[in-house]
C-alpha cells in the first residue's frame, strides 16, 4: 500500500520570487494547488478526481495568465522586449494546451498517468517561474 510513502510536495524558495506581490502569491496558490492535487491523487487517481484537479487547475492557471498578460500590456512589456514577450505568451499557451489535452484524454477514457501530470506541473511551473516570470519581475520593478 502506497499510504506509507513520502509524498513529494514542491517547497517555496525564496528564489521564486519575482518581486511582484500579486504574482508571487498566485505562484504560491499554484505551488498549494498542485501539492494538493499531488495528495488527493495519491489517495483516489479515480477519472473523477483527475477531471476535478485539471478543471480547477485549469480555470486558476488561465487567471493567472491573464493577470501576468494585463500586466505585461499595461507596462508595454512588448516593446522592452518582443522575444521575451513572445515566449512568455507561447509558454501560457502551450501549457493552456496541454492541460486541454490531458482533460480530453480523461474524458476519451485515457487518463494520463498521476506522476506524469504532478511531473508535468511542477516542472513547468518551476521553469516557468525561475525563466520567464523571473525576467518579468525584473522588467516591472524596473531592474533592466
Amino acid at each position: 500500500m502506497e499510504s506509507n510513502q513520502q509524498i513529494e510536495q514542491i517547497k517555496w524558495e525564496e528564489s521564486y520570487n519575482t518581486g511582484i506581490e500579486e504574482i508571487d502569491d498566485q505562484h504560491k496558490i499554484l505551488v498549494n494547488t498542485i501539492n494538493e492535487a499531488n495528495i488527493k491523487l495519491h489517495d483516489d487517481d479515480s477519472i473523477a478526481t483527475l477531471e476535478a484537479i485539471t478543471k480547477d487547475l485549469l480555470s486558476y492557471v488561465l487567471y493567472h495568465f491573464e493577470t501576468e498578460e494585463e500586466m505585461m500590456a499595461e507596462n508595454d512589456y512588448k516593446s522592452f522586449s518582443q522575444e521575451e514577450y513572445e515566449t512568455h505568451m507561447k509558454q501560457h499557451r502551450d501549457f493552456s494546451a496541454k492541460v486541454v489535452a490531458v482533460r480530453e484524454s480523461i474524458t476519451k477514457g485515457k487518463p494520463i498517468e498521476k506522476k506524469e501530470l504532478i511531473d508535468f506541473l511542477t516542472n513547468w511551473l518551476i521553469n516557468h517561474i525561475n525563466k520567464t516570470d523571473q525576467k518579468l519581475g525584473a522588467f516591472l520593478n524596473g531592474k533592466v
